[in-house]
C-alpha cells in the first residue's frame, strides 16, 4: 500500500500541480515532505515496537495511513495535502519497519534471505502497476482517486494483522527514549531537506539555503555524537561495527539517493519534457518496474553462485552505464529503446536492491536486529527523500541546459550516474566472502 500510494504520486505530480494551481517543481514537496517525515519518525520504530508491542503499533500505523489517505482524497489545497502526507508518513514511517521487524525476530537464520525476499516481492511488485494506473486515474478521473484506492487496501491490513499478528511481546526489554537525540536529529533532517526544497524555487533564497545547510551540518553532528555517548541512543550505532552493516549504511544509502530519483525523474521527464499523456508516461514507467520482478527470482541464485560483491561490483557498474544511456533519451528516441533501456535499468535496480538487503543483515547478530533494523529502514528513507530531492534541484539548477538531449534531466541522470560510479568503489572494497554466511544454507528458489 506504502509503495503503490508513493509511486503513483510521482505519476501524478503534474496534475496535482496544474489542479492546485501551482508549478511542478512546487508540487514535489507532496514527495519530499513524505520522506522527510519518514526519515525522522522511522528511528523511533525500534523504541516504539518495544515500548507498545509489534501488533498493537502495526494496526495504529496501519490506521493511520489509512485515514490519512482519505484526508488526502478530500484536501482542498496544497498546504491540505502535504498536512495529510505527513500524516500518511506517520503512519508509514512505524507500519512498514515495524511489519519487517515482526518477520525478523520469528525466522530462523537459515530462513532470513528466503524471508527477505518476500518482504522484497511487494516492493518490486506494486510499482510495476502503479505508473499505469495512476495515468490513467489522472486521465480518466480524478488524482484524488490516488489517495482513494488506499481505503479498502488499509481495510484489509488491518483485518490480517488483526487475525494473525503475534499479540505478545514479552521477550523485547524496553527502553528509555532518548528525546535529545530525537530533537537533534528531527531538527537536522529538517534542516536540511527544507534547504533542498528552497533550492527549487524559482527565486532561490540563497541565505535560507546557507542556513539550512549549516543548522544541518552542526545538528547532525551532535545528533550523532549523541548517538555515541547517550545510554539509550535514538539509533544504536554500535552496530556500525559490523562491517557489511556498515558499508549498507554508507555505500548503500548512496545508492538508494541515486535508484530513488529515478522514478521520479522519468514521469516528469515524459511529461513535461517530451510532452506525453499521463497514460503514455505511466505505461513506459512500467517498464523499469517490469525489469524489477522479471530478475527478481534469479537474484539469489546470482549472489549464490557469484558472491555478494561480485554481483555488487558488476551491477553498480552496469548502472553507471544505464544511466549514461537515459542521459541520452530524448523525444526522438524511439519508445522501443526507452522501453529497453527501462527495462535493463529495472534488472539492475533489482539486483543491486537484493544485494544490499541481503547484506545488511547477514551477519548482524539476533541480539542486534531491532537496532540494525530501525538503523537500516532510517538511512533507506533518508536516501530516498535525499533522491527525490536531489532530482528536483537538479532539474532547477539545470534549467534551461540545452546542450544535453534532454536538458536538464539528461544532467540529472549523469549525476546519478556518478553516485553509482562511488558505488562501485565500496562494492570493490567489500570482503569476498561478503554475507556468505546469510547465503550458505538458503535454497535456490528464495
Amino acid at each position: 500500500m506504502e509503495i503503490l500510494d508513493a509511486t503513483i504520486v510521482a505519476t501524478a505530480l503534474p496534475a496535482i500541480a496544474a489542479d492546485l494551481g501551482v508549478r511542478p517543481l512546487d508540487a514535489t514537496v507532496i514527495a519530499t515532505s513524505y520522506l522527510i517525515t519518514l526519515a525522522v519518525l522511522i528511528p523511533l520504530s525500534g523504541w516504539v515496537a518495544d515500548r507498545f508491542g509489534v501488533r498493537r503499533v502495526f494496526l495504529v500505523a496501519v490506521a493511520v495511513f489509512t485515514l490519512a489517505s482519505a484526508g488526502a482524497a478530500l484536501a482542498p489545497d496544497l498546504t491540505a495535502l502535504v498536512a495529510m502526507r505527513v500524516l500518511q508518513a506517520a503512519g508509514g514511517a512505524m507500519m512498514v519497519p515495524v511489519g519487517r521487524l515482526a518477520v525478523l525476530r520469528t525466522v530462523p537464520r537459515g530462513e532470513l534471505v528466503r524471508a527477505i525476499a518476500y518482504l522484497t516481492w511487494p516492493a518490486l511488485v506494486a510499482p510495476v502497476v502503479a505508473p499505469l494506473i495512476g495515468g490513467a486515474i489522472v486521465t480518466h478521473a480524478s488524482w484524488r482517486v490516488i489517495f482513494a484506492i488506499n481505503l479498502p487496501i488499509g481495510l484489509v491490513g488491518i483485518i490480517a494483522a488483526f487475525c494473525w499478528c503475534r499479540p505478545a511481546d514479552s521477550d523485547t526489554a524496553r527502553r528509555r527514549l532518548d528525546v535529545l537525540g530525537v530533537l537533534c536529529t528531527t531538527a537536522a533532517v529538517g534542516a536540511a531537506m527544507f534547504a533542498a526544497q528552497e533550492l527549487t524555487a524559482e527565486y532561490p533564497r540563497w541565505w535560507v539555503v546557507a542556513i539550512g545547510v549549516l543548522a544541518g551540518s552542526v545538528l547532525g553532528v551532535v545528533a550523532l555524537r549523541r548517538m555515541r555517548s547517550a545510554p539509550h541512543p535514538l539509533l544504536n550505532l554500535d552496530v556500525l561495527q559490523v562491517r557489511s552493516f556498515a558499508a549498507v549504511v554508507g555505500f548503500g544509502t548512496v545508492y538508494r539517493i541515486g535508484i530513488s530519483a529515478v522514478p521520479f525523474l522519468l514521469p516528469l521527464l515524459f511529461q513535461l519534457r517530451f510532452g506525453w499523456s499521463a497514460v503514455a508516461a505511466g505505461a513506459m514507467v512500467t517498464a523499469l518496474f517490469v525489469g524489477n520482478v522479471a530478475i527478481k527470482p534469479l537474484t539469489t541464485p546470482l549472489m549464490r553462485r557469484w558472491g555478494i560483491r561480485r554481483v555488487l561490483v558488476a551491477d553498480l557498474t552496469a548502472s553507471v552505464v544505464s544511466f549514461g544511456a537515459l542521459a541520452l533519451l530524448s523525444a526522438t528516441t524511439s519508445a522501443v529503446v526507452i522501453g529497453t533501456v527501462l527495462v535493463i535499468s529495472g534488472v539492475l535496480r533489482s539486483i543491486g536492491f537484493s544485494a544490499y538487503n541481503t547484506l545488511a543483515f547477514a551477519d548482524v547478530g539476533p541480539s542486534e536486529l531491532s537496532d540494525a533494523n530501525a538503523v537500516h529502514a532510517a538511512v533507506q528513507e533518508l536516501g530516498a527523500a535525499f533522491g527525490v530531492a536531489l532530482a528536483a534541484v537538479a532539474i532547477s539548477v539545470f534549467a534551461g541546459l540545452d546542450v544535453l538531449p534532454a536538458g536538464a534531466y539528461s544532467a540529472a541522470f549523469v549525476l546519478l550516474g556518478v553516485l553509482m560510479a562511488v558505488c562501485v568503489v565500496g562494492a570493490a572494497r567489500l570482503p569476498t566472502a561478503a554475507g556468505e554466511r546469510a547465503l550458505r544454507t538458503v535454497p535456490t528458489t528464495a
